[in-house]
């Protein structure tokens, strides 16, 4: 929220040139911000410009069709008779076709009108003119206001009498403003869509919003060939022009009788809206924004009791004391040594196991020997059988030679 005490009054024929009366802020300006209440109002009284429309009963059912039943493979929509064209044979009627009726058609007896609450469209109001003092809102939403030099813009009532175009776009320029305005000019499209047939071919975004307090104003012929730019009258300040498309920071220029009645018209926290029966402004929920200041008053921290240093108890977690050797300890005490003794015979067991290997390597070395041994010895046994068989041989070859020759 705003918290500028005093405003200056700027002379509509120089920028630079401060009148010399300062108007106090209205307090609309200290109303809390509630996009909230302002989305929910805009969305629904933006349907109320709507006119009732409705679509031709006729339309879509204008074709001799009949459903082919059952039997040949194909849906059971009604097709288009006769032979010879694309067309025949093609389905109809049904939402789901081309050139068929639409699903639901609007009729003209639709809820197009939204009611809304008088009190809540009053508080989205103020929400909007207070979002036209801030300035990092107005920048979010796109105005082009760094050569504007005050946030809200308040001029003399002399604009009020301005009759052309030309003064009208001088007093943009001089004030900053006319940068918006090429904005507005430079982003002008074709829209996208049927509605180019429908009298809104171009999406134009919107400019700065002009409000005066004299009903026989002649400004609005002045401002009202300037892209973007619209007037409206304070008395008649509407959420869809203070912000469009429920995005509040509207950039305004005030006449300075426009911004002092604004006090009248939405009253202020002392007493209640002169020209709104009964209409108080919306209170802020805190006074004091500032959180850190109030936890750490003196007042707050008095009454504030020491933490808690209670220990949390957590539930038990259930353990396997078979996977667990913590659990296991405490169930039996002597499985501790049990498993000690554990080890033991298993490092005894492996000394063991270390012996037997070495005995094995040793019977294997003395059979290799005797092998070799025994090896050696048969082959001697060999030869002399062999020897002995010879001698044999001769002997008796001996023996056969003298028997013959006797």
């Amino acid at each position: 929220m705003t918290s500028v005490p005093l405003v200056s009054v700027f002379s509509a024929d120089d920028s630079t040139k401060v009148t010399a009366k300062h108007i106090p802020l209205p307090a609309v300006f200290q109303t809390p911000i509630r996009p909230d209440i302002v989305s929910f109002v805009h969305t629904n009284i933006a349907k109320n410009r709507r006119q009732a429309h409705a679509v031709n009963p006729q339309a879509g059912m204008q074709h001799s069709a009949e459903s082919w039943g059952t039997g040949r493979a194909v849906a059971r929509i009604p097709r288009v008779s006769g032979s010879g064209t694309h067309r025949s044979g093609q389905a109809a009627f049904g939402n789901q076709c081309r050139k068929g009726r639409m699903s639901l058609p609007i009729k003209v007896w639709r809820r197009w009108h939204r009611r809304v609450n008088i009190k809540q469209k009053r508080h989205a109001a103020a929400t909007a003119v207070a979002a036209t003092g801030i300035v990092p809102l107005v920048l979010a939403r796109g105005h082009r206001i760094s050569q504007v030099p005050q946030i809200p813009l308040v001029v003399e009532d002399k604009i009020e009498s301005y009759e052309k175009t030309t003064d009208a776009l001088n007093f943009l320029k001089r004030f900053g403003a006319f940068e918006d305005v090429q904005k507005v000019v430079s982003t002008k499209v074709v829209r996208a869509g049927i509605s180019k047939q429908r009298g809104k071919k171009y999406r134009v975004r919107k400019g700065p919003l002009v409000v005066y307090f004299n009903e026989n104003a002649k400004l609005l012929k002045a401002f009202r060939n300037v892209p973007g730019v619209e007037v409206v009258n304070v008395t008649r300040l509407n959420l869809l022009q203070l912000a469009p498309g429920g995005q509040l920071g509207r950039f305004v220029i005030w006449t300075q009788s426009a911004f002092a009645h604004l006090d009248k018209l939405f009253g202020t926290y002392r007493y209640a809206s002169v020209l709104k029966d009964g209409y108080q402004l919306l209170r802020p929920l805190l006074t004091n924004p500032d959180l850190a200041r109030i936890i750490n008053s003196n007042q707050v921290q008095e009454k504030v009791q020491p933490a808690k240093t209670t220990k949390v108890l957590h539930d038990v977690q259930k353990k396997n004391p078979l996977k667990n050797t913590k659990a296991m300890d405490r169930l039996n005490p002597y499985a501790k040594k049990q498993r000690a003794a554990a080890v033991a015979a298993i490092k005894a067991n492996t000394k063991g196991t270390k012996k037997i290997k070495k005995n094995k390597a040793l019977k294997k070395a003395s059979k290799a020997a005797f092998n070799k041994v025994a090896a050696s010895l048969s082959d001697a046994t060999k030869a002399a059988v062999q020897e002995e068989q010879d001698i044999k041989v001769k002997y008796f070859s001996v023996q056969k030679g003298a028997a013959q020759a006797e």
